[in-house]
């Protein structure tokens, strides 16, 4: 038997010494198995992660900014034509109108994109300039009496007044804060949206009328004196208010046809039709204001969330409530509006523009005023004037106007909506086909 331990031994039975050849077959036989092994530890790490990037793991497709769209809302309406629009699996459309069926759909929805006359005069009525301006003035004569907990978290308080309303004190150590929530609501003034409760600025001090009896109460809250806070009527009747299905991730979508195939859904009565649709016009206007004060803690909040929990859509939406005597929807806690949410927009703006992009029926007034601010480009002036006209010289000493980084983000996100407004024109505008 020819032994293999030394290949430089003699052979025993030829007495011939093993040929180099045999040492250069050793060193190639040991340098190609290094070089696979080194293959196979570069290469499966890669196919691994690879893999893992494929998976249905929420967090991961979270993570990416091209499929969050499709994790919450597939976006319809960059179709150009039904044909195109038909492809998508989870729109259902209904295609003709029975006779006498027409003159009641165009009684819901007008030139394709604007809510009608029905849906319109059927809108609560709210909180308008005239009952602003009452609490504005109220506030300045009122005096207060009595400071307890509620209105929310931390060092927010409940306001009794000598003649037993009240209002809830929004305080705040963070002076951005006590802006987003001013400037937010008049965001809302100048968009005539009258879902915000009446608000005005005062400032802590214990030698006025409205605050020197809560001498005890103010040091027990740890409020210091000369600070800005944010006064709002409270509203009594509340109830929570949840996100509608059609902005859910099972349906997506908001136009014409999906407001036609609620009219042909025998199970939903007259009355019940009526009261969706009009709480939907009530949505279009907060993705809307939502969308222009990039606003954190509403919507936003649920759809970051639903990373984690996906049965967060079915909870009721964050800082938004309804009034049960009115359907009603109050915008509650707009703090994080044109400042804060703004200097985040990097990573939250995903979700800012994901109902945005999905939803092509709005409130005609609504669209009409973005068009007019689209191009004035003038809504940096039209905050800094109501600031100045609403607030005596003491708050404008102690509070700051609106930035001008602020202004200009707005405005490029005013020209997003605009544009939004004018892609679902040119796509559901009425063009005598429905």
């Amino acid at each position: 038997m020819t032994p293999y331990a030394n290949f430089g031994a003699p052979n025993h039975r030829t007495g011939e010494t093993l040929r180099p050849f045999y040492k250069n077959l050793c060193f190639v036989s040991v340098l190609i198995a290094f070089i696979v092994g080194l293959m196979l530890g570069i290469f499966l790490p890669f196919v691994y992660s690879k893999n893992a990037s494929n998976s249905t793991d929420i967090v991961t497709i979270i993570n990416d900014t091209s499929e969050i769209r499709t994790v919450f809302l597939s976006n319809s309406f960059s179709a150009k034509n039904r044909s195109d629009i038909n492809k998508y699996p989870t729109v259902s459309f209904v295609e003709n109108l029975k006779a006498g069926e027409e003159a009641n759909y165009g009684k819901l929805i007008q030139n394709g994109i604007y809510w009608g006359e029905d849906v319109e005069t059927s809108l609560p009525e709210g909180y308008r300039e005239k009952k602003h301006t009452i609490w504005r003035d109220y506030v300045n004569k009122a005096v207060a009496v009595k400071l307890e907990n509620g209105c929310g978290r931390m060092q927010n308080r409940m306001v009794i007044f000598q003649d037993g309303l009240k209002g809830c004190v929004r305080y705040r150590q963070n002076t951005d804060q006590i802006q987003g929530e001013l400037f937010s609501f008049y965001l809302a003034q100048i968009l005539k949206l009258p879902n915000l409760a009446p608000s005005t600025v005062s400032i802590v001090d214990l030698k006025s009328p409205l605050w020197s009896n809560l001498r005890n109460e103010i040091a027990a809250a740890q409020w210091n004196s000369n600070r800005a806070i944010v006064l709002t009527q409270y509203i009594s009747n509340l109830g929570a208010a949840s996100i509608p299905d059609v902005f859910r991730p099972i349906e997506r979508h908001l136009n014409k046809f999906d407001v036609l195939n609620m009219t042909k859904n025998e199970i939903i009565e007259k009355e019940d039709l009526t009261k969706t649709l009009t709480e939907l016009a009530q949505w279009s206007d907060l993705i809307i204001f939502d969308y222009l004060t990039a606003n954190l803690d509403r919507i936003v909040n649920n759809l970051y969330n639903y990373q984690w929990n996906a049965n967060i859509m079915d909870a009721p939406a964050h800082n938004l409530a309804k009034k049960s005597d009115s359907d009603l929807l109050l915008f509650l806690d707009n703090e994080s509006g044109l400042l804060h949410g703004y200097r985040l927009l990097k990573k939250y703006e995903v979700y800012h523009s994901v109902l945005l992009e999905n939803l092509c029926i709005f409130r005609k007034k609504t669209a009409d005023i973005i068009k007019d601010l689209k191009t004035k480009r003038n809504i940096g002036k039209l905050l800094r004037d109501t600031f100045e006209q609403q607030n005596s010289e003491i708050v404008k000493d102690i509070l700051p106007t609106l930035p001008d980084k602020s202004v200009k983000v707005l405005n490029e996100r005013i020209e997003r909506v605009y544009q939004q407004i004018v892609k679902c024109e040119s796509i559901y505008a009425n063009d005598n086909s429905t």
